[in-house]
């Protein structure tokens, strides 16, 4: 997916050197909670991102030409043991996820707006004791997923009904439609009869097959003689 990129962010990739820095930022109940992969606090758009240096880590991020929902995982590491029981607390679950790259200059700072490459949501949350400190790993889900869960859309079945309504028959004969032959504007009269009288015309005078062929204008007078058998 290609990206437009500022006249200083462009000049920032075409030089020797290249610093990078990963931003993430996650929506709990209770607050949100920043980090970048720096050292000390950094502040873009009124946010003041916590620097996790080397205790922080997140994936690489994926792109494909198709479309599908790809995860991102983040790590932190050195975590008290007292901070797990917080973090264990928290109702993660479908919670927001951002990520975003940015470009540094040699001071360290922003060159221009970092560029999100991922929008989520939480999903497991995992805590590995290491004695004295702990590892949180989160996995997080890209927003696509959204495309593959079961649509809640309600439908005009009686499936639907009875499990909204019990009892109710509004819609107890649907199922039945589907295959239902439903003629429209004529009799209905067995396949291969031709004798049969048009719906909305008078018999002829003559009665049965072998009486008179129509009046003036109709299609069987105007074809000449009966249609009866000898």
């Amino acid at each position: 997916m290609s990206r437009d990129l500022s006249v200083d962010a462009a000049a920032a990739v075409a030089a020797s050197a290249i610093r990078l820095a990963n931003l993430v930022r996650l929506e709990f109940d209770s607050g949100i909670v920043r980090f970048w992969s720096g050292i000390g606090p950094l502040v873009w758009d009124g946010q003041t991102f916590t620097g996790a240096g080397q205790l922080g880590a997140i994936s690489a991020a994926e792109e494909s030409a198709e479309t599908k929902a790809t995860g991102r995982v983040l790590t932190l590491s050195g975590i008290s043991s007292g901070m797990i029981a917080i973090a264990l607390g928290e109702h993660y679950q479908g919670r927001f996820v951002t990520s975003w790259i940015a470009l540094l200059d040699s001071n360290w700072a922003l060159i221009s707006d970092p560029i999100c490459d991922f929008s989520g949501r939480m999903d497991v949350m995992s805590v590995t004791d290491e004695g004295e400190t702990c590892t949180i790993t989160v996995s997080a889900e890209n927003r696509l997923i959204d495309l593959e869960r079961a649509d809640e859309t309600s439908y005009y079945t009686d499936a639907d009904q009875q499990a909204k309504y019990p009892g109710d028959r509004g819609l107890e004969f649907v199922g039945a439609l589907q295959e239902a032959v439903i003629i429209w504007g004529r009799n209905r009269v067995a396949a291969g009869s031709i004798n049969a009288p048009v719906s909305g015309s008078a018999p002829s005078a003559g009665g049965g097959a072998g009486g008179g062929s129509g009046g003036e204008g109709s299609p069987i007078a105007s074809a000449g003689g009966s249609l009866a058998g000898p």
